[in-house]
C-alpha cells in the first residue's frame, strides 16, 4: 500500500515543501548553491524512484536495505571532514545560515505527529514521547537573534549547538529502533513505517543528514574560532 493511500494528502505537501525548504536554505549556505542543489535533487529523484519500487518495506531481508537511503549521505559527510577540500567548503558555510536552516524542525515535528495520528509512526517518535527535537526549532531563531543581532557569546551558539546535535541523535536512535526489525524496541503496535515510503524517505535521507552536517559544521567552526 503506498503512503498516499492512508496518509492525508496536505501531510504530503507539507513535507514535501519542508523537504524542499531545508535544502534550498542549506545551499544558500554556501557560493557554491547550484552545485549542492544538484546533488541534492539528484539525490532526492534516486531515493524516490527507490522507495516508490517498494525495495525499503521488507525490512527482515539480510543483507537490511535501509541503510542503502543513510549510509551515502553519512559517507559524503565523513568525506567532507576528512578531505582538504572539504573542509574548505565546511568552513566557508555561513554561520547564520547554519543557525537558522534548523527552524525546518518545527515543521518535520508537526509532520512526525500528524503520522503518528494516521498510524505510521509510533508516539514515541513525537513530541509527546521521546522527541524533544522541537525544542532545537523552536529555539533555533531565538539564538540566531542573541547571538548574530545582540552580539552575546559565540559559546552560547557552541553550546545550542551541541545540546541540539544530541536531541537529533536521541530521534535518530528512536527512530530506528521502531523500524519493524529484529532490533525493534519501540512502537511494536504502531512500528516506524512512513520513512520506508515516498517522499517520507527524504526524512531520514536528506533532511536529517543536512541537519547533522550544518550542527556539525558549525560546531567545527566555533571551535576553531575558540581556538585561534
Amino acid at each position: 500500500m503506498m503512503m498516499f493511500e492512508i496518509i492525508p494528502i496536505y501531510v504530503v505537501v507539507l513535507f514535501t515543501l519542508t523537504t524542499f525548504a531545508t535544502v534550498w536554505y542549506m545551499a544558500t549556505a554556501t557560493n557554491r548553491r547550484i552545485s549542492v542543489l544538484i546533488v541534492c535533487g539528484v539525490w532526492m529523484v534516486m531515493q524516490l524512484i527507490i522507495g516508490a519500487s517498494g525495495f525499503y518495506l521488507d525490512t527482515m531481508v539480510q543483507p537490511p536495505r535501509f541503510p542503502a537511503l543513510v549510509l551515502p549521505p553519512i559517507i559524503l559527510t565523513i568525506i567532507l571532514f576528512a578531505t582538504q577540500r572539504g573542509r574548505m567548503f565546511l568552513d566557508a558555510l555561513s554561520l547564520e545560515r547554519l543557525t537558522l536552516v534548523h527552524s525546518c524542525r518545527i515543521p518535520v515535528e508537526i509532520i512526525l505527529y500528524l503520522l503518528f495520528i494516521a498510524y505510521a509512526v509510533p508516539e514515541e517518535m513525537t513530541f509527546e514521547g521521546r522527541n524533544l527535537d522541537i525544542l532545537a526549532g523552536l529555539t533555533a531563531p531565538v539564538v540566531w537573534y542573541l547571538v548574530f543581532k545582540r552580539g552575546a557569546s559565540r559559546r552560547v551558539l557552541l553550546v545550542w549547538n551541541i545540546l541540539a546535535l544530541c536531541l537529533v541523535l536521541n530521534i535518530v536512535g528512536v527512530a530506528i529502533l521502531s523500524l519493524h526489525t529484529p532490533f525493534q524496541q519501540f512502537g511494536f503496535t504502531q512500528p516506524n513505517i512512513a520513512v520506508l515510503h515516498i517522499p517520507f524517505v527524504w526524512l531520514p535521507g536528506v533532511i536529517v543528514p543536512l541537519v547533522l552536517l550544518s550542527h556539525l559544521a558549525a560546531i567545527r567552526q566555533l571551535l576553531r574560532k575558540e581556538n585561534s
